[in-house]
């Protein structure tokens, strides 16, 4: 019996292959058919792996917010059905910026929502990572 749909798979080697990785990952995982787990979002184009803002945090913002919405949508669920939200971010004076541009998505959702300063994320380029857990509703 399968509990857990594994969406768009994808082994470590082949997208970070300076890093000398092995892993197989995905990027949403939809467990028991009613809770969707979203991998962390960059500023990254889901389909072409080109870095999208480099240096502009707002655009690396919007980008995985995009991502997000596209990938919840592909699980069944949508942005209206998130209940988490977790931001990390490499510098604190990003917090602002980051958190307007996640509320425009976001606006009339009420998630619970936890935010981290991190000394770093996976790739330097990177300022900031949005993850998210949802619901596929009945």
């Amino acid at each position: 019996m399968v509990t857990h749909n594994r969406i768009r798979m994808f082994n470590t080697k082949e997208t970070y292959p300076e890093q000398k990785l092995d892993n197989d990952l995905c990027q949403v995982v939809v467990a028991r058919g009613a809770m969707v787990f979203v991998r962390g979002q960059i500023g990254q184009d889901l389909d072409t792996s080109q870095n999208v803002g480099v240096g502009d945090v707002e655009a690396q913002a919007e980008q995985a917010m995009k991502n997000i919405d596209m990938l919840l949508r592909e699980a069944g669920s949508e942005l209206s059905h998130i209940t988490k939200i977790v931001i990390y971010l490499v510098d604190p004076r990003y917090r602002e910026t980051v958190y307007r541009t996640v509320g425009k998505w976001l606006k009339g959702v009420y998630p619970v929502s936890t935010g981290l300063v991190v000394s770093a994320l996976a790739r330097p380029e990177w300022l900031v990572e949005i993850d998210v857990t949802a619901v596929i509703p009945e």
